[in-house]
């Protein structure tokens, strides 16, 4: 068997020369940072979950409260709103 040119580098010098040329490319253009852009729509969807989330904390606090006036008895229905609840209900049933 017979080879010929074992000092055949010049392919190897080339691949070499393509890969310095493009370093020096993206060296001379800077290099560019990550960019992240959110749209106006999921900034709103981002708002809007944390003022649920702001809202379910209250909503948490307060209903923690409320056992706690129950349990101790304290708890008073307001008698105004309890009416204006009840009172298209018995109306409704008057009619009938």
């Amino acid at each position: 068997m017979k080879i010929n040119d074992t000092n055949r580098v010049s392919a190897l010098n080339h691949y070499r020369k393509q890969s310095h040329d493009y370093q020096a490319q993206t060296d001379k253009l800077g290099k560019k940072k990550d960019q992240l852009q959110i749209s106006s729509q999921a900034k709103e969807m981002l708002e809007i979950q944390a003022s649920e989330k702001i809202n379910s904390i209250e909503k948490q606090e307060r209903l923690e409260q409320l056992k706690e006036e129950v349990n101790s008895g304290t708890y008073r229905v307001a008698d105004e709103k309890l009416v204006d609840k009840l009172l298209p209900y018995f109306r409704q049933i008057d009619e009938e």
